[in-house]
């Protein structure tokens, strides 16, 4: 008792060039009849084991059989002699050899890459910043962004060891008309440019909270030329 195994080929082309490969056979210069008596011989084992045949096999095993008899006919006399009857065969077999060994690469690849496991937290690498178009200028601030403006503006403004308690009348309605009056002369400023004339820091509180109902109503519009740096205040023109 001995077993058969037959290998799953993908179709007619895979066969023949498993074939070739196989014994090492010139795929230009391929012996027609020693690939067609193996090539049938295949099928018929096929047909023994009661395996259902796809007809692309029998089309191809019919092409090879169509390819033998021309190569034994001789031309008839006064006709041209024709092109190589193997050639049709062999373009395709090149092609499929072509797309076949980058299928395995491809899978070679994607085996490799699964066995990678990616780190995360990328958030805290350094990052090179590159220049910036103007389109690429304009990015979502948080608030937290414009804190740290408030913050660099206090940070910078003189402070007073003696400290005079004393009601300063500013509102947010005030500096709200201050911050559109200002904008009505500049196109752009930052928000220390707004405030560094300012003698006390209560108004720059309060400016600050007006910028935010300015901003909030699309008046006003902010960006960052880089990852943490200064906000930029600057008219909305849409």
């Amino acid at each position: 008792m001995y077993t058969i195994k037959l290998l799953d080929f993908e179709g007619p082309l895979d066969l023949l060039l498993f074939f070739i490969k196989r014994d090492e056979l010139d795929i230009y210069d391929i012996p027609i009849a020693r690939i067609t008596k193996e090539f049938l011989e295949y099928l018929h084992y096929m047909q023994q084991l009661d395996l259902e045949i796809a007809g692309e096999f029998l089309v191809m095993a019919a092409e090879l059989m169509q390819i033998k008899v021309r190569l034994l006919l001789p031309p008839e006399p006064g006709e041209e002699e024709e092109t190589d009857p193997r050639a049709f065969l062999v373009q395709r077999l090149v092609e499929y050899k072509r797309f076949k060994e980058m299928s395995l690469e491809m899978k070679r690849r994607e085996d490799e890459q699964m066995k990678v496991c990616y780190r995360g937290y990328h958030s805290a690498d350094e990052h090179v910043v590159e220049e910036e178009t103007g389109e690429d200028l304009i990015r979502d601030v948080t608030f937290f962004d414009l804190l740290a403006s408030f913050k660099f503006a206090m940070d910078r403004m003189p402070k007073k060891f003696i400290h005079e308690i004393e009601k300063i009348n500013v509102t947010v309605e005030e500096q709200i008309i201050y911050i559109e009056d200002f904008f009505s002369r500049r196109s752009e400023a930052t928000f220390y440019e707004m405030v560094k004339d300012f003698a006390d820091r209560i108004r720059i509180i309060v400016t600050f909270l007006a910028l935010l109902e300015v901003i909030r109503s699309k008046k006003l519009i902010i960006r960052q030329l880089q990852p943490f740096g200064e906000l930029s205040i600057m008219r909305n023109v849409s």
